[in-house]
């Protein structure tokens, strides 16, 4: 994608271009960093206040479950088109865009009379959510370069991962004095907030190409990835009841539908209008990076929904003493990261990726041991190790991964990191559960205690997680920083 400054001539002032477009590069990154915190830190607000609303709204577990599944559902589906969003509009349209979604969502799950508006609601701030993300990955390629990328992805990672993991102790807080309406309520204000600066301050920073959107890529995307992580959460239903549809039927009907979805962009990609163009994925660095990154988001938000459950329903602890639990490692994971970030850009990605692998590793078979009466301080130390490794490694494989890319791919790059992520999150959410609630069921029926059955599902469901870490220390030893010859030329 070329920049030509001269388009930029009537949204500058008249100072010297150089300085000018530092100064408005960073206001630009600075609104997008403020924004994109507001809406990713909603994505994980759930966890905590699950057992209030399955209480509040008379709903079981694996429904309750949706309103974290709908929304990463959702992210998937809408992430692959902003890689086309991008590309045809300006910066400035592509953030009011996803700023007033979010608002939006964040009104209707505020006023939700019932269970199926909130799920709307959520489903409407996911919208907004999807198309922030990509949106920063791609403005911060395109105006940061290279030699200081690592830096720059530090602050981004501060985000990415800060905010999910402060989400659950926000969420506790909350909810410790307020009903679980405030969640959205003392969100909404700041939303709009972001909305009305970056309405009144946000420059555009990209010139938009005319590319065609492919409406079939669309609908296929839509049906094969929502199929596919709905039958994976209808695992878990399906052991409490015998439902009206197998879990299998969506399972394989995504499955085949997103092999059709892979067959039209690559048929497209000759014609340059894939809606994910997959030659991203030719590049080794980014193909292992972002297969890393999809274990990663497993076993982070498994993790994240797992803990919190194991936290409340055996240990007995409340949901404040849960989200101060879970502080520690988010905090400790946001002061890594602008480390980890000058590391990476000294050292480059092994001696980062490599101990943090190990330590996520690691730290998931530790939790396999878990007892009814395990003290909460060996699960505040294995939360905060566990946050220690995935800060090791998110900094690190942002940069890598769409390093690697030619800068006309960087859009592509951050949809295709962002659909993968999603779908990998919402995945290991509905996996985790599902595997839990198999477990406690066939406990239970076979006459253990609910404390027992619990305990059991709980157990199992961090085994998978530990086995699916070993893909990620393997990975980790395939990972090269990219050649500064092949991300050069995507900076002003």
């Amino acid at each position: 994608m070329t920049h030509d400054t001269s388009t930029y001539a009537d949204e500058t002032s008249s100072a010297s271009p150089a300085e000018d477009h530092s100064a408005r590069n960073r206001l630009v990154i600075a609104l997008l960093l403020v924004s994109a915190f507001v809406v990713i830190l909603n994505e994980t607000i759930m966890g905590v206040a699950l057992p209030h609303l399955m209480a509040d709204l008379k709903i079981t577990a694996s429904a309750a479950q949706w309103l974290t599944t709908a929304f990463m559902l959702t992210m998937a589906v809408v992430i692959p088109i902003t890689g086309f969003l991008l590309q045809r509009l300006h910066t400035r349209q592509v953030f009011i865009l996803a700023m007033s979604l979010f608002s939006t969502g964040t009104l209707v799950c505020a006023l939700a009379p019932g269970f199926p508006e909130l799920v709307i609601g959520r489903i409407v701030q996911a919208s907004g959510t999807a198309v922030m993300m990509p949106l920063l990955m791609t403005t911060i390629m395109n105006l940061v370069p290279p030699e200081t990328r690592g830096k720059t992805m530090g602050n981004i990672s501060i985000v990415i991962s800060v905010a999910p993991a402060i989400g659950p102790t926000i969420s506790g807080l909350i909810l410790s004095a307020l009903d679980w309406r405030w969640l959205f309520l003392l969100v909404l204000p700041i939303a709009l907030l972001a909305l009305a600066l970056g309405t009144l301050r946000m420059r555009n920073v990209t010139v938009p190409i005319k590319a065609p959107i492919d409406v079939l890529s669309v609908f296929l995307s839509a049906i094969g990835f929502g199929s596919f992580v709905y039958g994976l959460s209808g695992l878990g239903e399906a052991a409490i009841h015998t439902p009206a549809v197998s879990p299998w039927f969506p399972l394989v009907l995504g499955a085949v539908v997103i092999a059709v979805f892979v067959l039209r962009q690559l048929q497209l990609q000759k014609q340059e209008r894939a809606l994910l163009d997959l030659r991203t994925l030719t590049i080794r660095t980014f193909a292992i990076s972002t297969a890393m990154m999809a274990i990663l988001m497993m076993s982070m938000f498994g993790v994240f929904i797992l803990l919190p459950l194991y936290l409340q329903n055996v240990l007995g602890l409340s949901t404040l003493e849960t989200g101060l639990l879970m502080l520690p490692g988010g905090l400790i994971m946001g002061l890594c990261a602008p480390t980890v970030g000058s590391l990476f850009d000294k050292y480059g990605p092994k001696p980062l990726i490599i101990p943090g692998a190990i330590v996520l590793s690691l730290v998931l078979w530790g939790l396999v041991f878990v007892q009814q009466d395990t003290p909460f301080w060996v699960l505040l130390i294995a939360h905060i190790a566990l946050s220690i490794g995935l800060a090791l490694m998110f900094t690190p494989l942002f940069t890598v991964s769409l390093g690697s890319l030619p800068p006309h791919l960087y859009s592509h790059g951050s949809a295709m990191i962002g659909t993968t992520q999603q779908v990998a999150g919402a995945a290991g959410t509905a996996l985790f559960v599902a595997i839990m609630t198999l477990r406690s069921a066939s406990l239970a029926a076979g006459g253990a205690d609910i404390l027992t059955a619990t305990t059991g599902g709980i157990k199992i469901a961090f085994f998978c997680g530990a086995i699916i870490s070993l893909g990620a220390v393997v990975a980790a030893f395939f990972i090269r920083k990219p050649e500064t010859s092949q991300v050069s030329g995507g900076h002003h």
